[in-house]
């Protein structure tokens, strides 16, 4: 597919200074493309959660470029003017644990981020529900959090991430807390969501289960990544 969801280049990231300074990131590239998910795996202190960090624009990378879709976001400084902006509308987020609000129905937690971005609330509930649909999991749209099931849970926050229809989403060990069945359920669905919305999906994951599913790889250790094509599972 032409064009890039994500491209990395030369991205460092360097804690602190001197002689205590840590290179957490050293001249890191990659790229994802748009409807591709790939998977990011490496032994804790690789600098995977930095680089996540960076691409979600919660840390500031020391140096390097990252575009997102057609746009420079980063390039040795923020590009963009408005960061909480871009999270919000440009970047979804998929966690370990949903984190879905406990006090909204399941409709209601996809909706709020639309909602937020100023979108009216008939168009973001519509939005929200063709999502949870598109999930199998409208029929539990008037449902609270705490009675859906631990995979329904996380369909309800993959749907929750595509609300905004962003060009990037980044997972972060997303499996981690589900069955192996439950497990590749999930990465099948943002695969297909991958494809139907066009969307550049970032999956990083210790789990061995669903490291097969990826068609690419990168693997991240001690700050530096490298590619390796997968063998992906129909």
């Amino acid at each position: 597919m032409d064009g890039f969801g994500i491209r990395i280049e030369g991205l460092s990231k360097r804690y602190g200074e001197g002689d205590t300074a840590v290179d957490a990131l050293k001249d890191v590239n990659m790229t994802v493309a748009p409807g591709e998910v790939v998977g990011l795996i490496g032994p804790s202190g690789s600098g995977k959660s930095t680089l996540l960090k960076c691409l979600g624009a919660v840390i500031e990378p020391t140096t390097g470029k990252m575009t997102l879709g057609d746009e420079v976001i980063y390039d040795n400084g923020w590009k963009i003017p408005d960061l909480r902006a871009l999270r919000r509308d440009r970047i979804g987020f998929v966690f370990q644990a949903p984190y879905l609000i406990p006090f909204l129905d399941v409709i209601d937690n996809v909706a709020l981020l639309p909602m937020l971005a100023g979108r009216p609330n008939g168009e973001s509930r519509k939005r929200a529900l063709e999502l949870l649909e598109a999930l199998d999991v409208g029929h539990r749209a008037k449902a609270q959090p705490s009675q859906l099931s631990g995979g329904e849970q996380q369909r309800v926050a993959i749907a929750r991430a595509l609300a905004n229809q962003p060009p990037v989403i980044l997972a972060d060990e997303p499996t981690a807390p589900l069955d192996s069945e439950r497990a590749l359920s999930v990465v099948r669905i943002l695969n297909q969501m991958a494809q139907q919305f066009n969307t550049a999906i970032i999956v990083v994951t210790h789990d061995e289960k669903i490291i097969p599913t990826f068609k690419r790889i990168y693997h991240i250790r001690d700050g530096k990544t490298f590619e390796e094509k997968g063998q992906a599972l129909s």
